[in-house]
């Protein structure tokens, strides 16, 4: 089964992108299922359908927050409504609150992992949220692994000690074991998701506009995604001006698309810069969204298994991040007993390191032609 995740900046066009990657596959006799983890909901607009088998061989999933979280994790949303309520709020509210923001975007990774162990689909097209809040989504699994790894233990005891106070002094319920076990099963779920989107057959696909303020956001993009192991084998290149019978005024915008096209193939090199023409018209609906695919992909096989090097690798003396545009600048490295701390730009991530490189100490490190590179040699852990 092929994984396909789909961002980039607001506007750019990724949902049509994503949706006509998606028309392709079926078109070609894949089982294909498309998803968004984007609150807009603007598949359904785009296909010019509502959800469900909107071709054949092609389906359009919508996520329904509410009803995902009763089903899988009531015991959760059902205990912060109890304390709510405790609290002084009305069931209205608490039953309100109980959905937070974000809810919606975790709840479609949890669905996105339901699907692909069902094994009846081909391909997953996932449209993603704008850039930014894609990387926060990927980033949380890990981040949450690194949290409840350490605190959950140590949680269950204290729970274990201050429960039978906190009914008489606090005025408000413990957790329960169900509400902990809701909480192990959800962790573990995400655990899984992580492990699908960063696994051999995944990969995301970054969409852009020839413009400067867009291409630069890609480049961020593509380090972030590699930081926290996420292989990204394509880019997308939208609304192109085609150069043939152009006036004056758009010459102008062609010739600065061209110049920015080239800088994107070098900034972006290895990876195919495909492109799509600016279209006279939107493409809506199945026939639409199939013909750009075609154009888009040509005699390709957007399908085939993504042909790019994990972003980590471990030896027996070296770790090495591929970190493509970083600034040596923005990378930072620190160690803390058997963890590394990778920080580029904004973003940080934070690396358990296997036993066999966690009993050595690092020797040097170097960020050279994209890739992060941390030697070991003998000896305790660095302090």
């Amino acid at each position: 089964m092929r994984v396909l995740l789909f961002t980039g900046k607001g506007g750019v066009g990724k949902t049509t992108v994503a949706a006509a990657t998606a028309t392709l596959a079926a078109r070609r006799g894949l089982k294909t299922l498309i998803v968004s983890t984007d609150t807009a909901h603007s598949l359904a607009d785009a296909l010019g359908v509502e959800p469900g088998e909107v071709a054949p061989g092609l389906h359009l999933h919508q996520v329904d927050t509410q009803k995902s979280l009763e089903r899988h994790w009531g015991e959760l949303q059902e205990y912060a409504r109890g304390l709510l309520t405790e609290l002084g709020l009305d069931q209205v509210t608490s039953e309100e609150i109980t959905v937070l923001p974000g809810a919606e975007e975790v709840i479609a990774l949890l669905e996105l992992r339901e699907h692909a162990q069902e094994g009846r689909w081909d391909v997953i097209v996932v449209d993603c949220a704008p850039t930014a809040e894609t990387l926060r989504l990927l980033a949380l699994p890990e981040a949450l692994d690194w949290h409840v790894t350490r605190l959950l233990p140590v949680g269950r005891k204290i729970m274990k000690v201050v429960s039978p106070f906190m009914k008489t002094v606090a005025r408000v319920s413990a957790p329960g074991e169900e509400v902990m076990s809701a909480g192990e099963r959800f962790h573990r779920g995400l655990m899984e998701v992580r492990e699908l989107l960063t696994g051999e057959h995944a990969s995301v696909r970054l969409v852009l506009t020839p413009e400067s303020v867009v291409l630069a956001e890609a480049r961020r993009t593509l380090t972030s995604l590699n930081l926290y192991g996420y292989r990204v084998d394509a880019v997308v290149a939208n609304r192109v001006f085609p150069a043939g019978g152009a006036d004056e005024w758009r010459s102008q915008w062609v010739a600065a698309q061209s110049r920015l096209l080239t800088e994107a193939e070098e900034s972006f090199a290895p990876l195919p810069v495909h492109v799509v023409p600016y279209l006279p018209a939107e493409p809506v609906g199945v026939d639409a969204l199939a013909k750009v695919g075609q154009d888009l992909y040509g005699d390709s096989d957007p399908f085939a298994r993504p042909d790019v090097e994990p972003p980590l690798r471990l030896s027996a003396d070296e770790l090495s991040l591929a970190l493509p545009g970083a600034d040596r600048d923005e990378v930072d490295l620190g160690r803390k007993g058997d963890e590394l701390i990778v920080t580029a730009g904004p973003y940080r991530r934070i690396l358990a390191l296997p036993a066999a490189l966690a009993r050595r100490k690092i020797s040097g490190a170097a960020l050279r032609d994209g890739v992060l590179r941390v030697r070991f040699v003998s000896g305790g852990p660095d302090d």
